[in-house]
């Protein structure tokens, strides 16, 4: 049986998209499976498809075979561990557990961006994303420590992605370039570029294709708008 990915609405699910991102990038075989988010509700469709499989009821979610892997980090490790001729993760010992600790960084941190600028890749959030920057601090730091991150990384590997190489951490945060892009939020010239480049990739620009290709319009998911 092929491999299953199991994933929400390209156009909201930044955690699907990692390691959607990953796998199509790095040319690992699978077979995706969409589960449309709708109420979220115990009894809808979306929860009736997810739970045998996951017990926190959310997505994404890899099958292979007999083994069910849920919570997008330890489907990134999972990978890489078992393609490891891809290269997922740095293969020097300490910018791996480098690229590791950042991609953790992301997975428990970064809460008022994620929380004030909700992925869309649909829509075009530029005069909210600049009331958010207004009065949002919280999302004023967490962009900072973007900078500092991103910044830090490429000026002591040369690009043009994080590790040099595409790895792990690029399809990490690149939920986190289409969200800059999409609010519209101040960067450098220098980050800006590497959203551009991570925008660029062909996994990420699939990926938005069909996010734009959806036309699905999730209201919980559309704090800013009563419609599209």
């Amino acid at each position: 049986m092929a491999t299953q990915l199991y994933i929400g609405n390209k156009n909201y699910s930044s955690w699907s998209m990692r390691p959607w991102v990953l796998m199509t990038e790095a040319g690992i075989p699978f077979e995706e499976v969409m589960v449309r988010f709708d109420s979220f509700g115990e009894d809808s469709a979306f929860k009736r498809t997810v739970l045998p499989l996951n017990p926190t009821g959310t997505v994404p979610v890899l099958k292979d075979g007999d083994v069910v892997v849920y919570d997008t980090l330890a489907i990134c490790e999972y990978l890489a561990e078992t393609h490891p001729g891809r290269a997922l993760w740095p293969a020097d010992r300490a910018q791996r557990a480098r690229a590791r600790s950042v991609c953790a960084e992301m997975h428990a941190g970064f809460g008022a961006l994620r929380s004030h600028c909700g992925m869309n890749l649909e829509a075009d959030l530029r005069q909210q994303g600049a009331l958010i920057w207004r009065d949002q601090p919280g999302v004023r730091a967490d962009v900072a420590r973007l900078v500092q991150l991103w910044g830090g990384l490429l000026e002591a590997h040369g690009g043009p992605m994080l590790f040099g190489d595409f790895s792990i951490a690029d399809a990490y945060f690149a939920p986190v370039a289409t969200r800059l892009q999409t609010y519209g939020l101040p960067v450098p010239a220098a980050i800006a570029a590497y959203v551009e480049r991570v925008r660029a990739l062909p996994s990420v620009r699939a990926w938005t294709e069909a996010g734009l290709a959806e036309h699905d319009f999730v209201l919980m998911d559309e704090p800013y708008r009563i419609g599209r």
